[in-house]
């Protein structure tokens, strides 16, 4: 019995040291793979809120930017007096393109105002509604003629026709674009990753609406609607343009690059004193402006800005170019002085005026246009003065002064045909209006006598009832008038053989 009772203590005592030893070594191991694997998981989850984070926080300073080019003063005002205005359909979707702790705060904290807009001083004074569009969802279910023209980082950009009519340009966000591809890549989240790429373009329609001027493209309408399984896609409808060839503007007459480099410098002078401050683009190429009816119009916005460079010393108002560099003073409110002005005139530089302005102008003024063009290549003049002088060479050009110091005299004479046209005997020259003739523009009928004595093969040339954009007269030369006819719009005059 003894003996039993021996075993049984004997039995129980080893397998609690059994247990005990199984515990040390089994157990720890066991935690500690356990452990290993959760740990992989939990940095996943922890990198994935982190990197969520990051994109709300994207999303937020995005959208507060769009706040900002809204009315800011009158905004910032009412916010401060606790005033509450009634939400339009713009703003409802401002409110939805943000994180939704950031909208219910839009809605109870931002006041907004889109009445008349104060002007700054020397500027006209805008209109801004972004209520009822002019064209919108209804009009985009009657489009047709749908084709794609482009696309940058964010964008793409359609040409459609509405209502059987009228021509437009579509932008929408790029789902197949760098913005968006690159954010899926690192956050995985489509619909918010559509978000942020979305303000960009919502940005773009509030300056467009903001910066009213001939040469900022119009903004028709926009629409939301249902895409890509993300609810509320954001499509702008915008006036259409044609896009900037330079390869095609070098082979144009020079009156015509004229009207493209004057255009650009009445829109800078408009950035530089529009009623949001001074405004700067910083993504500067010919690709972001495209040309309606002859006249030079910017396009994309959505990297455009107003915030002028803080510094504490001139060495802090650097600008960096591919080709030049350049230190701007620092004024005693701590700003670069005329960054923003500047940064753009340099750009119309060196991609406008260095190849369009001298190129082909008339003899008498090329000294003034390379004035100019040096001028504005140092930065020795801002963009009122660059403004004065092509306006003075303008003046001198629609008035005809600039011919002052030529020769007025032709060798040959002319026998005057009215009511007469040449029909035939065309010769090309360059440059030209009609790609298979001599077709030019002269102030008179004198000057078109010069060109033609200048033209070793011309015998002849019609003045039309036609003109340029600068009042000029568009004159064919032509080789020879074996083939007159009548035509009460237009007058022959015929080259005297002595």
């Amino acid at each position: 019995m003894k003996r039993r009772k021996l075993a049984v203590a004997a039995g129980f005592c080893l397998s609690f040291l059994l247990g005990t030893l199984l515990n040390v070594l089994f157990i720890p191991a066991f935690d500690q793979q356990q452990q290993q694997q959760q740990q992989p998981a939990a940095a996943a989850a922890a990198l994935g809120r982190r990197r969520r984070g990051d994109l709300a926080q994207q999303i937020r300073e995005r959208y507060e930017e769009v706040l900002r080019y809204q009315q800011p003063q009158r905004a910032a005002a009412a916010a401060a007096a606790g005033a509450r205005l009634p939400a339009r359909p713009l703003e409802r979707r401002l409110m939805d393109l943000a994180p939704r702790r950031l909208a219910s705060a839009a809605s109870s904290s931002s006041s907004w105002s889109w009445e008349r807009v104060p002007s700054a001083p020397g500027a006209a004074k805008l209109e801004l509604s972004l209520g009822p569009p002019r064209l919108g969802c209804g009009d985009l279910g009657n489009v047709s003629d749908v084709r794609y023209l482009g696309s940058g980082y964010t964008k793409a950009v359609y040409r459609a026709v509405l209502n059987r009519s009228l021509a437009v340009a579509l932008k929408a966000v790029d789902f197949g674009g760098h913005d968006v591809e690159r954010c899926v890549a690192l956050y995985g989240a489509l619909e918010d990753c559509y978000r942020l790429a979305a303000c960009k373009v919502v940005k773009e329609m509030v300056l467009l609406q903001r910066l009213r001027h001939p040469n900022v493209l119009q903004l028709y309408g926009y629409c939301y609607q249902d895409s890509n399984a993300i609810s509320d896609t954001l499509t702008t409808i915008t006036e259409l343009g044609s896009p900037l060839e330079m390869i095609q503007l070098l082979q144009t007459s020079w009156e015509d690059r004229f009207r493209i480099c004057f255009s650009l410098v009445r829109l800078l002078h408009y950035l530089a004193h529009s009623p949001l401050g001074s405004v700067t683009l910083l993504d500067f190429r010919p690709r972001q402006f495209v040309i309606v009816d002859g006249e030079l119009k910017v396009t994309d916005l959505d990297d455009a800005s107003i915030e002028e460079t803080s510094c504490t010393s001139s060495r802090d108002c650097f600008m960096e170019f591919p080709a030049r560099n350049f230190t701007l003073p620092c004024s005693l409110e701590g700003k670069c002085q005329s960054m923003n002005e500047k940064r753009n005139l340099y750009n119309a530089y060196r991609f406008f005026f260095t190849y369009l302005l001298p190129h082909s102008a008339p003899a008498s003024l090329r000294p003034l246009l390379d004035v100019i063009v040096n001028a504005t290549g140092e930065l020795h003049w801002g963009i009122d003065t660059t403004v004065a002088h092509l306006e003075r060479v303008l003046h001198l050009y629609k008035s005809g002064l600039y011919l002052e110091n030529t020769t007025r005299t032709p060798r040959s004479g002319y026998k005057r045909m009215p009511e007469a046209t040449i029909v035939n005997e065309n010769y090309r020259c360059w440059p030209s209006y009609h790609h298979k003739g001599c077709l030019l523009s002269v102030f008179d009928v004198n000057e078109a006598m010069e060109v033609c004595e200048s033209h070793s093969q011309c015998k002849a040339f019609v003045l039309t009832n036609q003109t340029t954009w600068t009042g000029r007269q568009l004159v064919y030369f032509k080789m020879g008038s074996m083939s007159i006819m009548s035509d009460r719009d237009k007058t022959t005059y015929v080259k005297v053989l002595n």
